[in-house]
């Protein structure tokens, strides 16, 4: 079959009989495409020869479209199917055999956007089955961990990823559901476990404290207020021990018992407002006191006269009762300095005149003193025959044995006094 081109014509292709009938002629021999009766044979030609333009029209815009790569492999071997079986049976003139041809031409292409395409898939399948590894050794990571609130919201997005994620190979993508599925179920069932159990702890937190607000109320009215005080302090040790109660009536409960505390520490604080005016007076008291012994018996230097003076000194300042609570501390501590005052004057007393203390001191200083005189014979003796090493070494020894001399003799005249 000749091809049209320019040097070609549609009478190359087909031909008009006598009664309007059109011919196209093919590998197979001549076939009506139409009959067109009344008009001139080249008019008649004409009109089946635009069918043919527009045939070749079709094809070359399948032609463009497969190979931009706009259709699939699948869908361009449709078109292509398509295409050829209405060029086959095209009643139009042309080379209708050509349109074929280039139809068929695009089998490698085919073929190789088919490789192309299944490579592509591959590298597709290999990155998903990647990505749902991942999401599922995250996802078993999440079913061990505590984390209710967050995990619970991650578990929702993995979910939603997961589904957004095309299909791999059945067998893995089976395998990874499996395992996703489980981790997903055991932080389910943890959460649940998690939540009774908090569940449980506030229930039984609930009645811990009602018990402690009943008790609250009957220490409420005491006015032994030191114990009482304790007993409110170990309630409120009870209370954070507790735990929370439901939150709907943990605040609640709070704000009962604080106001059982405010009520009696406000009751406590009137009371001993009331007794620290009265105890200005013996503050006043005490203060003088200690003003005068401070000034007679410090510093100590004559122990019996300290110690009667101090006897005296306590008589009088016992006499007095309690001071205001912010001052106790303030005159404890000065009662205790004049206290420690006389007791290491006493064990400073007792250590001067310790037979024992002063016969080691003694003992001391002698052996000492002895350690001297043999290094000066010896730092003597070195110089004489000329070893200036050994001289220099034996006085480096004195000098250190005289500061620990001079320290004993120091030590030793504390018993001489």
């Amino acid at each position: 079959m000749i091809p049209m081109n320019s040097t070609t014509g549609p009478a190359d292709f087909g031909r008009v009989d006598a009664d309007g009938t059109v011919y196209v002629r093919t590998a197979d021999g001549e076939r009506v495409v139409g009959q067109i009766p009344d008009v001139e044979a080249s008019e008649a030609l004409a009109f089946y020869t635009r069918r043919f333009e527009a045939l070749e029209v079709e094809v070359g815009l399948l032609e463009t479209r497969i190979k931009g790569g706009a259709l699939s492999p699948e869908e361009a071997r449709h078109s292509i199917n398509t295409v050829r079986t209405t060029v086959s049976s095209a009643n139009a003139v042309g080379d209708l055999a050509s349109l074929v041809d280039r139809l068929d031409a695009l089998a490698p292409l085919l073929a190789e956007q088919t490789e192309v395409r299944k490579a592509e898939r591959s590298k597709q399948l290999e990155a998903t089955r990647e990505t749902k590894e991942q999401m599922v050794t995250e996802a078993e990571t999440l079913a061990l961990g505590n984390d209710w609130r967050g995990g619970v919201n991650r578990f929702r997005a993995l979910l939603d990823e997961w589904k957004a994620l095309p299909r791999i190979d059945r067998a893995t993508d089976d395998a990874l559901w499996h395992r996703f599925s489980a981790a997903r179920t055991t932080y389910t069932r943890r959460r649940k476990s998690q939540f009774a159990e908090q569940a449980a702890k506030r229930e039984t937190a609930k009645a811990t404290k009602e018990q402690i607000i009943a008790e609250a109320r009957e220490l409420a009215t005491s006015t032994e207020w030191g114990a009482t005080a304790g007993a409110f302090r170990e309630l409120m040790t009870r209370w954070k021990a507790a735990g929370s109660a439901p939150r709907e009536v943990d605040d609640a409960l709070w704000a009962e018992f604080r106001g059982i505390q405010d009520g009696f520490f406000g009751a406590r604080a009137s009371v001993l407002s009331e007794q620290d005016a009265e105890f200005k007076t013996n503050l006043d008291a005490k203060l003088a006191l200690l003003d005068e012994a401070e000034a007679s018996l410090l510093p100590v230097t004559d122990l019996a006269a300290a110690r009667a003076g101090y006897s005296a000194f306590l008589e009088k300042y016992n006499a007095y009762g309690r001071v205001p609570r912010d001052q106790m501390r303030t005159v404890d501590a000065r009662l205790k300095a004049l206290q420690t005052a006389i007791q290491n004057a006493e064990q400073d007393e007792w250590r001067r005149t310790d037979p024992q203390a002063r016969a080691r001191a003694e003992e001391t200083v002698g052996m000492l003193t002895a350690e001297i005189e043999k290094l000066t014979d010896k730092a003597a003796k070195a110089t004489a025959r000329g070893d200036a090493a050994a001289a220099a070494k034996a006085n480096d020894s004195i000098a250190t044995y005289q500061t620990w001399l001079d320290q004993a003799k120091a030590t030793l005249a504390d018993f001489n006094r």
